[in-house]
């Protein structure tokens, strides 16, 4: 076998073998999946807008009293809609700031929703409220694991994009940006509530 014969072969070979160690498919792969687990958390978050008009609903049946902190939610939850993240703006750190700012104000009007709730006996009772609560809980839940799986995402997607081999891939061919992680914006996120009656 010639010389020249034996480079056309193993050229190519060589050629394929640097491509795929570059990071070629891994790149874009770990992009999809940081970009699909960002949909879920939006998704959780669009569940979350669609139960509160039910919520409020059954709560002003209950505490018309309390209509300070029915509207407060029912701005909250408009402003948190209004505020959208596309895929592509998941390497703008003031567009995901923005989000999750949006929705940390959603919570805790939410959590003061549900404290009036402990300061009407009658209203805890009512089965309708027992369930759009628990669907909340359980949403809230949805929510955390959503933005738990979408920042191991990130996680391993900026990983892949910083270490060799794959920076060469994510630098030259793709002009890979590093995305935001799903960050607490609420103040005192980091400490448990205290409730208190």
């Amino acid at each position: 076998m010639s010389l020249r014969r034996f480079g056309k072969i193993m050229l190519p070979a060589m050629l394929a073998l640097w491509l795929t160690a570059c990071g070629i498919n891994a790149i874009p792969t770990a992009e999809e999946n940081a970009k699909a687990k960002w949909a879920d958390v939006q998704n959780q978050y669009q569940r979350r807008a669609d139960l509160i008009p039910n919520l409020v609903a059954t709560v002003r049946g209950y505490a018309e009293q309390e209509r300070e902190v029915l509207v407060e939610v029912t701005n909250a939850r408009a402003r948190a809609t209004s505020v959208n993240v596309s895929p592509e703006q998941l390497t703008d750190p003031a567009a995901v700031e923005q989000f999750s700012q949006a929705q940390g104000a959603l919570s805790q009007s939410l959590g003061r929703l549900l404290l009036v709730v402990e300061r009407y006996p009658d209203l805890k009772s009512n089965q309708n409220f027992l369930a759009l609560q628990s669907q909340i809980e359980g949403t809230e839940n949805r929510i955390a694991i959503a933005r738990l799986d979408y920042n191991r995402a990130v996680q391993d997607y900026n990983t892949e994009i910083r270490t060799f081999p794959s920076i060469v891939g994510a630098r030259l061919i793709y002009g890979a940006k590093p995305m935001v992680p799903f960050q607490a914006t609420s103040p005192g996120a980091e400490q448990a509530p205290k409730v208190e009656f």
